[in-house]
């Protein structure tokens, strides 16, 4: 499965859970809550666009990054569960912070697209 799927299934199921424990409105409130993250996605995607459109055509290579695996992933998600579970007062603080994750998660992913095309840009077009 894509990353891309993964990204789009998991949106689904974190509205679908909030939609189910917080309701209608509350859920709304939720999205709109995160207007600054969600205008930081909108600018590292138009970058990711631009730098995809100039790239059209030229072979891509992929440069080394530190990428984690996805055990370390889960890890993380898992130690930050804890944490919110503890912080946030419970099962709801805790489920409250998903779709912070979840744009933080699509935000790191597209950096780290971007940055790579970014690369290949300079490669390409700095000879």
């Amino acid at each position: 499965m894509s990353t891309r799927n993964l990204f789009i299934l998991s949106l689904i199921a974190i509205i679908a859970v909030y939609l189910y424990v917080f309701g209608q409105d509350k859920t709304i409130q939720m999205i709109i809550d995160e207007y600054l993250l969600i205008i930081g996605l909108l600018f590292v995607s138009i970058a990711y666009g631009f730098f995809k459109f100039k790239l059209k055509g030229h072979p891509i290579m992929r440069f080394t990054q530190n990428n984690l695996s996805l055990k370390t992933t889960i890890v993380f998600f898992l130690l930050f569960q804890v944490i919110d579970y503890i912080a946030e007062d419970g099962f709801i603080g805790m489920i409250s912070q998903w779709l912070l994750y979840w744009i933080m998660g699509l935000i790191a992913l597209l950096l780290i697209e971007t940055i790579n095309y970014y690369k290949n840009y300079q490669v390409i077009y700095k000879k």
